[in-house]
């Protein structure tokens, strides 16, 4: 294994160290490290970050590998200075069952890219009828500890709590897409007045909130961990303050377009901007900023939802919702919330990684910590173009865009998956 010595980078934004990655860990940091065995970077001006992790990634595989695949869905991560990454259960077969989990596990492994942890479905087929295999899924060799059915609700509140007990046992969580379905029923965009000027059917913004509530209810009473994701409403940030001035043991995360895109988007009828739960209203992205910064709101997480091409250049009403975010999510954050590195440090790596358990990650570096980092040049500028993206699919709602930050290397138990900005392999 080749050991790296890093010069002069800033470890979450501190004074400018060098660090001595060697056998898979940080073996030293300080000033003037000497290493005659190892490959110098000079790393000025440039930031070290922990691995980020993403609570909330399609991989498609297995089934949709035309829109991507674990290894390509891998590659974006890593280029956009991740180390770990959940892999959602709607994949086709669905992730239901410990063979499913094990083989994108596997995948995962294979690809070597970064860590792909697996997240179970809460219901057979995401159907939302019976409990899928959690305890076997748990048991795997993936070990899987999350399960959602994201893309659908668990709207039956009898079903939830059970599955709120169940993955009490193991210290599991429930990662609930909450939408309450009778309130959405042919809806297109967020509801309120660009619907109304479009005359597109309203998504509105109470069938987050309620299914919140619900669910916060729920799992007070039971005592298990709940996870919310991609919360999208101003509603939805003051349901999730109550329960956990609580004490209700509830996670939360905001993707990076619903902190910088607003319904106005839609007036363009270009499918790229139709997702679910939908672009909301600038005061609820001002809303979301300010929880992120408080706490509330708990990480950033992308939920990469890549698709192919007929599946998004067709008719609004027909396209499927989702949005690249791998590779952009840092520079989003950047630009949402500055350069605030321990915050970003805390919501895009420490705080996911924890709910997660995902040990050997989000750690900042130090002797003797897994040596899974990013390093970021916070001074670049760069313009998204589709075509150089990693992903097979090409939906990015950034397109042409000017992000602050670029990543500059990625690190994954020391082996260097992306160098000067390009995947090593």
């Amino acid at each position: 294994m080749t050991a790296y010595l890093i010069r002069n980078v800033s470890v979450v934004g501190g004074a400018p160290t060098d660090l001595l990655i060697r056998d898979g860990v940080v073996a030293e940091t300080g000033a003037g490290l000497t290493a005659p065995d190892a490959t110098v970077l000079d790393a000025t001006g440039l930031v070290a970050l922990p691995g980020l992790v993403d609570l909330h990634t399609h991989l498609r595989e297995p089934g949709r590998e035309d829109a991507e695949t674990v290894e390509s869905g891998s590659r974006a991560a890593a280029l956009g200075g991740y180390t770990a990454v959940c892999a959602m259960a709607n994949t086709s077969p669905v992730a239901d069952t410990a063979g499913v989990v094990e083989q994108v596990w596997r995948l995962g492994r294979e690809a070597g890219l970064v860590d792909v942890q697996p997240i179970g479905a809460v219901t057979v087929g995401l159907a939302g009828e019976r409990l899928a295999e959690l305890g076997a899924m748990a048991d795997s060799a993936a070990r899987v500890r999350i399960f959602s059915d994201d893309g659908h609700c668990v709207a039956d509140p009898k079903l939830m709590r059970r599955a709120l007990e169940y993955v009490k046992a193991f210290d599991g969580v429930v990662a609930q897409h909450a939408e309450e379905p009778r309130l959405t029923e042919g809806a297109q965009m967020h509801e309120g007045e660009v619907s109304t000027r479009l005359g597109l059917t309203g998504w509105p913004a109470v069938a987050e909130e309620a299914i919140i509530a619900r669910d916060v209810l729920l799992a007070e009473h039971v005592g298990s961990r709940l996870h919310i994701c991609h919360v999208s409403t101003a509603g939805s940030v003051e349901v999730l303050r109550h329960a956990k001035a609580r004490g209700v043991k509830v996670t939360a995360e905001v993707t990076p377009h619903h902190l910088l895109l607003t319904d106005e988007k839609a007036t363009t009828y270009d499918p790229v901007y139709k997702v679910n739960p939908p672009l909301r209203t600038a005061a609820d992205i001002a809303a979301l900023r300010a929880a992120l910064a408080e706490g509330v709101i708990d990480i950033v997480a992308t939920d990469h939802a890549p698709h192919a091409v007929e599946d998004k250049e067709c008719e609004w009403a027909y396209a499927r919702p989702g949005m690249l975010g791998l590779e952009t999510a840092l520079s989003i954050a950047l630009d949402v919330l500055g350069p605030q590195w321990d915050l970003i440090a805390e919501r895009m790596s420490r705080a996911p990684a924890r709910i997660a358990g995902l040990d050997g990650h989000g750690l900042d570096p130090a002797p003797g910590v897994p040596a899974n980092l990013t390093l970021v040049d916070p001074a670049a500028r760069r313009v998204i173009e589709p075509a150089d993206l990693a992903s097979r699919s090409r939906n990015t709602p950034y397109a042409r865009m000017t992000l602050p930050g670029r990543i500059v290397a990625t690190f994954l138990r020391g082996e260097p998956t992306v160098l000067d900005g390009k995947a090593v392999r």
